[in-house]
Protein backbone atom coordinates (compact mmCIF):
# COMPACT_ATOMS: atom_id res chain seq x y z
CA UNK A 1 0.00 0.00 0.00
CA UNK A 2 3.12 2.53 0.85
CA UNK A 3 4.67 1.55 -2.29
CA UNK A 4 1.88 2.28 -4.69
CA UNK A 5 1.05 5.52 -2.74
CA UNK A 6 4.73 6.54 -3.32
CA UNK A 7 4.76 5.43 -6.94
CA UNK A 8 1.65 7.74 -7.50
CA UNK A 9 3.68 10.83 -5.73
CA UNK A 10 6.21 10.12 -7.90
CA UNK A 11 4.00 10.30 -10.89
CA UNK A 12 2.40 13.26 -9.58
CA UNK A 13 5.06 15.24 -9.24
CA UNK A 14 7.42 14.47 -12.42
CA UNK A 15 3.94 15.49 -14.30
CA UNK A 16 4.21 18.98 -12.48
CA UNK A 17 8.51 18.87 -13.13
CA UNK A 18 7.49 18.12 -16.86
CA UNK A 19 4.16 20.90 -16.47
CA UNK A 20 6.66 23.51 -14.71
CA UNK A 21 9.38 22.95 -17.75
CA UNK A 22 6.78 23.52 -20.34
CA UNK A 23 5.41 26.37 -18.74
CA UNK A 24 8.54 28.24 -18.37
CA UNK A 25 9.76 27.24 -22.22
CA UNK A 26 6.51 28.95 -23.68
CA UNK A 27 6.85 32.17 -21.63
CA UNK A 28 10.19 33.17 -22.10
CA UNK A 29 9.68 36.34 -24.08
CA UNK A 30 10.64 39.65 -22.72
CA UNK A 31 7.56 41.65 -21.35
CA UNK A 32 8.22 45.22 -19.81
CA UNK A 33 6.98 45.19 -16.35
CA UNK A 34 6.18 49.22 -14.55
CA UNK A 35 5.78 49.70 -10.82
CA UNK A 36 5.66 53.28 -9.27
CA UNK A 37 8.41 54.84 -11.03
CA UNK A 38 10.22 51.55 -12.47
CA UNK A 39 10.23 49.68 -15.24
CA UNK A 40 11.56 46.04 -15.28
CA UNK A 41 11.93 43.77 -18.44
CA UNK A 42 11.69 40.09 -17.63
CA UNK A 43 11.12 37.02 -19.44
CA UNK A 44 7.08 36.46 -19.08
CA UNK A 45 7.69 33.22 -17.13
CA UNK A 46 9.42 34.93 -14.02
CA UNK A 47 6.55 37.42 -14.01
CA UNK A 48 4.21 35.16 -14.09
CA UNK A 49 5.92 33.11 -10.87
CA UNK A 50 7.16 35.96 -9.08
CA UNK A 51 3.50 37.56 -9.01
CA UNK A 52 1.50 34.98 -6.98
CA UNK A 53 4.60 34.50 -4.49
CA UNK A 54 4.42 38.05 -3.60
CA UNK A 55 0.62 37.72 -2.88
CA UNK A 56 1.39 34.73 -0.60
CA UNK A 57 4.34 36.25 0.98
CA UNK A 58 1.88 38.93 1.82
CA UNK A 59 -0.70 36.90 2.95
CA UNK A 60 1.44 35.44 5.37
CA UNK A 61 2.59 38.41 6.85
CA UNK A 62 -1.19 39.78 6.94
CA UNK A 63 -1.93 36.44 8.88
CA UNK A 64 1.21 36.50 11.15
CA UNK A 65 0.31 40.33 12.56
CA UNK A 66 -3.27 38.79 12.78
CA UNK A 67 -1.93 36.04 15.23
CA UNK A 68 0.33 38.13 17.14
CA UNK A 69 -2.79 40.78 18.04
CA UNK A 70 -5.18 37.74 18.52
CA UNK A 71 -1.87 36.41 21.26
CA UNK A 72 -1.96 39.88 22.78
CA UNK A 73 -5.26 39.66 23.52
CA UNK A 74 -5.49 36.65 25.23
CA UNK A 75 -2.35 37.43 27.32
CA UNK A 76 -3.45 40.37 28.85
CA UNK A 77 -5.23 39.85 32.45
Amino acid sequence: MKMNLRKIRLVGMACILVLAIVWILQNRGPVQTRFLFVTVTMPQSALLAITPLAGIAAGMLVSLEQWKLCSRKHLKP
